[in-house]
């Protein structure tokens, strides 16, 4: 059996999250894909480290949550 070779990675650090607790973190990261998101279009690329950053801090739960309250408008961050 072929060996399979899997790379993980997570967001860089951020002086503006300097605390062990990245709830924070998360939630901006999400904003900030979403922001480049409606910049630049779904097929930019430059948004796509956006979304690996939040995918790898944010708690799945969440990201469905806040992907339902996009869609009905009551999401309570700003985008």
């Amino acid at each position: 059996m072929a060996e399979v070779s899997i790379e993980l990675k997570t967001a860089p650090a951020d002086f503006r999250f300097p605390t062990t607790n990245q709830t924070r973190h998360c939630f901006t990261r999400y904003i900030e894909f979403h922001r480049c998101v409606a910049a630049k279009g779904d097929d930019s690329s430059e948004c796509q480290k956006f979304a690996n950053y939040y995918r790898s801090l944010c708690p799945g739960e969440w990201v469905e949550r806040w992907n339902e309250q996009r869609d009905s408008g009551t999401f309570p961050g700003p985008l």
